[in-house]
């Protein structure tokens, strides 16, 4: 896990002084020798706003790779930068070792995408647009065999302003593997689909992974980040400010866990008293919220107080801290330091 920049001080406790910018030297970029996809010190303003600062992450082959952020973190602008929908201002892309803005046709065949919005001419089938966008290509894939990947026979030869959202949303991951890619980028994949629709778009990206292609996402679903990325990298105002494992980032909060306790009966305020490591205990009738570092210890105790006093345990939970604290803490602190805010709205 990394939070940016590296001189972290020992015990690991974030400072939020240090979570400012720091500008890097214009050396040259060597990716890992593994590095499927290599960002390095990407740059793209829009007048006076910059909407990627120094932008700089790699991702492994068959690594799900998560960028996330609040609107307007760049994140967007920094998938158009890769897929040479945007010219950087300055900064290096490499796609499967090729430089994305000295040959961009030749990285494009490699690569596949969905963006936010995918919209194509109402009357074209399923069949014709993947006929078509396959002859954009050296090497394609016949549309049948990604009809039937995609759960799209049915509706192969319908017109596209008849399909349904997820039908929309399937055909257009049909179309970024038309190319065979070895690296997938998806922008907001799942943004707009119902419950159903979005448990199976995630079992179709897991299946990316296990066929050993990279992919990079894009969400504002953070439980969608947790269950998907090996890997993500929190943006904020164009800049990044953390990246790692989501597991590493959410133990490395500082939160303490928080319990969830539903109880038979109200229990008196004078309960939680001298209960050492209770915190910020919060109840509601028989629904009792409080967070503990020692989880063990407090509920032991507590435990004993309840049998006490004849009240039973009808619901427990323990949730340790999730990515969407660990997203709201850090973009929060970084927007509060002094200089935190720096330009308007981003893409």
């Amino acid at each position: 896990m990394h939070v940016f920049p590296e001189n972290i001080p020992a015990g690991g406790k974030v400072c939020k002084s240090l979570l400012r910018f720091v500008p890097l030297y214009n050396i040259p970029s060597f990716p890992p020798m593994s590095a499927q996809v290599h960002v390095h010190d990407l740059w793209k303003a829009y007048g006076s706003v910059q909407a990627a600062c120094g932008v700089t992450f790699d991702v492994a082959p068959g690594e799900i790779f998560g960028l996330l952020g609040p609107n307007g973190a760049g994140k967007t602008t920094t998938v158009e930068c890769m897929l040479g929908l945007r010219q950087p201002d300055r900064g290096v892309v490499q796609i499967g070792g090729i430089d994305a803005r000295q040959d961009p046709r030749d990285m494009q065949q490699h690569i596949g995408a969905t963006l936010q919005t995918n919209a194509l001419q109402e009357k074209i089938t399923p069949r014709e647009a993947l006929r078509l966008f396959g002859s954009f290509y050296r090497v394609a894939e016949e549309a049948g065999v990604l009809l039937q990947r995609f759960a799209l026979e049915d509706q192969a030869d319908a017109a596209f302003h008849t399909l349904s959202g997820g039908q929309r949303r399937r055909l257009a991951l049909a179309l970024a593997f038309v190319n065979r890619p070895a690296v997938v980028l998806l922008d907001e994949p799942t943004t707009g689909l119902d419950p159903s629709s979005r448990r199976d778009l995630h079992r179709r990206i897991l299946d990316m992974k296990a066929e050993g292609r990279t992919v990079l996402l894009t969400t504002h679903y953070m439980e969608e980040a947790e269950t998907l990325c090996d890997r993500v990298a929190i943006m904020n105002r164009g800049r990044l400010v953390a990246q790692g494992a989501p597991r590493d980032l959410m133990g490395s909060l500082g939160t303490a866990p928080s319990v969830h306790l539903e109880t038979s009966a109200p229990l008196p305020p004078e309960t939680f008293a001298g209960i050492e490591g209770v915190r910020d205990p919060e109840q509601t009738g028989c629904t009792v919220r409080f967070r503990s570092e020692d989880v063990h210890g407090a509920l032991s105790e507590l435990t004993k107080r309840l049998e006490t006093a004849g009240v039973g345990i009808v619901e427990l939970h323990v949730r340790r801290a999730t990515l969407e604290e660990v997203l709201i803490e850090l973009t929060q602190e970084e927007d509060d330091a002094p200089g935190g805010s720096h330009g308007g709205p981003l893409a």
